[in-house]
């Protein structure tokens, strides 16, 4: 009698590991589903508020949120939901002070994905008609709410900056060669930097973009495309740097 009730025991308390583990990886994938959704909805809601902070929305601010909707290769539900976003977000009734905090406390400790959100808002200002007067207040405001130092913030908008001017010359078309500045601030340092510390940087930014990572974090599956080719221009900007100094 004792042998069986030991087993039952053993059966019962089985059942409960597996139904507590199971339990625990049902709540994991919701939290992650929940960052994702957060992260989706505040992306494109705050791009909308940015673009209305000077009073009015332009065509090429329009344009440019499309075009990113693109380049993220979102799908058609996916586009209507972000306009959706784009429109509530540009309104009297949103509230960016809330949005921003929720996605605070959504995103947690997850600095990486935080850093993605900024940069995908910098990119789409730029891209628009530049940051005006009260956009880059609203943004370097939510930078330091994210946790961003101003100096994070200045060499992440140096680095789109670089990279919208390296993608068209003089006459509008795209450079055929990427300039040598514009590969030191996708790594986001200077020109003046020794050797072990583009080392240091390339890996850091590696680390910071890597797509597999970002999505372990909660970023959209629709969004890993900027992550793969904010990766891409990683690692090019560093072997032309390598060339240019005869790194090994």
């Amino acid at each position: 009698m004792g042998a069986i009730i030991g087993h039952m025991f053993d059966q019962s308390a089985g059942l409960r590991y597996a139904g507590s583990a199971y339990a625990s990886a049902a709540a994991a994938g919701l939290a992650q589903a929940s960052v994702s959704e957060v992260f989706f909805r505040t992306t494109f809601e705050l791009m909308g508020h940015v673009a209305k902070s000077d009073g009015r929305v332009s065509e090429a601010e329009i344009g440019a949120a499309r075009r990113l909707m693109q380049e993220l290769r979102l799908g058609p539900n996916e586009i209507s939901a972000a306009i959706a976003c784009f429109r509530f977000g540009k309104s009297a009734r949103y509230d960016a002070g809330s949005s921003i905090e929720n996605l605070r406390d959504a995103c947690a400790m997850r600095h990486d994905l935080l850093r993605a959100f900024i940069e995908l808002q910098l990119r789409a200002a730029l891209a628009g008609d530049g940051i005006s007067l009260p956009a880059r207040t609203i943004l370097t405001r939510i930078a330091e709410r994210l946790g961003m130092s101003g100096l994070e913030f200045a060499h992440m908008e140096a680095a789109q900056r670089a990279r919208q001017q390296g993608r068209s010359g003089p006459s509008g078309r795209p450079s055929a060669e990427k300039p040598l500045t514009e590969s030191y601030a996708e790594l986001e340092v200077s020109g003046g930097v020794s050797d072990k510390e583009v080392t240091k940087a390339y890996r850091r930014q590696m680390s910071r973009h890597h797509p597999d990572k970002l999505v372990a974090n909660g970023l959209p599956e629709s969004m890993t495309q900027m992550a793969k080719e904010k990766t891409q221009r990683i690692q090019e900007a560093y072997e032309a740097i390598r060339a240019a100094r005869g790194m090994r």
